[in-house]
């Protein structure tokens, strides 16, 4: 089955029943039982729904895993796995992490005594040298929030393989549709489904996909156990979503490149970062194990100032904390996504004040190009 047909056919079709073509809203708590434990499948819907399990078959199909798993959120999601590990165990991550997860991990999770190490998991070497005798995991985002990076998926791996480690990628940035981390050797796959997978900021939600048997007990159990679950209305709206991704993401994909060639002779415009440009870091990586550059770009345009004029300005990209929607969105990683990361920190990692991050939407390109022109003269 191909791309686009397993998005529309992918998991589970319709209803039986009645013959319904979309999967229906079992809007339920809990399920009649014949007699103590015969029930018909579902005994409480924290535990399983059949709306949620329709969309958890969905991403386990076009992820090519074992099982997938709804939650409430991305960061939810990224929470229950980071729950498969216990005190004292260090986890590696990218050091270009998202702020929510960099949040987590250092002002919450450190309170559980999970250890962490920041590396440029770009580079397999400083991967490597990271590795400590209580290593679990590596954590990778590929391409990374907000300067794309990108991580080798085959090295880092082989890495992990080596040294008996959970390797989990955060896929979201890629979408199955263009990145498929497992089929490169990832254990776990993560999405803020509330992005690209939902594609219409009208839904907030996280899935996982896991590519054994044992992970799959253990991610559910920590869902059952801790309940971040995600509710049957969001499931079937996140499963609508699904159902459009690769139309979505092809006329993205080409709004984002025309948008790119306008960037690139900005005179207010320094230092561009997108994965499908030949001169970023990382692509010829990044052509290994994608099918797409995607739909995030970022630039400099030189300091605070200009970016507040520029967002002042705008008429068509919305100013918003989140990406991957039909409408276009912008935002300042420094002051936004990424304000929780220390400035210091920031700096380090190239994080300026004069960042700004785009999510290319659907709208008319030349719209676009003239909007973000008219916003920096004015």
């Amino acid at each position: 089955m191909r791309r686009k047909t397993k998005l529309i056919h992918g998991g589970i079709t319709g209803d039986e029943q009645t013959g319904a073509v979309s999967v229906p809203i079992y809007q339920v708590s809990t399920y009649k039982q014949d007699g103590v434990g015969q029930h018909k499948g579902y005994e409480y819907s924290r535990t399983g729904n059949p709306t949620r399990y329709a969309l958890e078959e969905l991403i386990k199909d076009i992820e090519g895993g074992v099982a997938g798993f709804a939650f409430g959120s991305g960061m939810a999601a990224i929470t229950s796995v980071l729950m498969l590990y216990k005190s004292g165990d260090h986890i590696i991550f990218t050091d270009d992490v998202y702020g929510g997860t960099y949040r987590l991990v250092s002002n919450v999770l450190d309170r559980f005594n999970l250890e962490v190490s920041f590396v440029d998991t770009s580079n397999g070497e400083a991967i490597k040298e990271a590795i400590q005798p209580n290593t679990k995991a590596i954590y990778v985002e590929t391409p990374t929030n907000p300067l794309l990076k990108i991580t080798d998926l085959t090295e880092t791996a082989e890495i992990a393989k080596e040294h008996d480690l959970t390797f989990i990628v955060d896929n979201t940035f890629s979408t199955p549709y263009w990145q498929n981390p497992i089929d490169f050797g990832a254990d776990i796959v993560l999405h803020s489904a509330t992005k690209y997978l939902g594609g219409h900021s009208d839904v907030v939600a996280g899935l996982v996909v896991v590519n054994s048997d044992q992970l799959a007990k253990d991610v559910h159990f920590v869902l059952n156990s801790a309940g971040a679950v995600l509710g049957p209305q969001d499931s079937w709206l996140l499963m609508r979503g699904i159902k459009t991704l690769g139309v979505r993401m092809e006329e993205i994909e080409a709004n984002t490149k025309s948008f790119l060639s306008f960037l690139e002779t900005h005179p207010q415009v320094s230092t561009i970062y997108y994965p499908g440009l030949t001169s970023h870091a990382g692509h010829d990586t990044h052509v290994k194990q994608a099918r797409g550059g995607g739909g995030m770009i970022s630039f400099d345009v030189g300091s605070a100032e200009n970016a507040d004029k520029l967002l002042r300005n705008l008429r068509y990209f919305t100013l918003a904390e989140s990406l991957g929607a039909v409408e276009s969105l912008i935002s300042v990683p420094a002051k936004m996504t990424h304000a929780s990361i220390p400035r210091e920190r920031r700096a380090e990692l190239g994080i300026t004040d004069g960042l700004v991050r785009v999510s290319i939407g659907l709208e008319d390109v030349e719209d676009l190009k003239e909007d973000f022109e008219q916003a920096l003269r004015g």
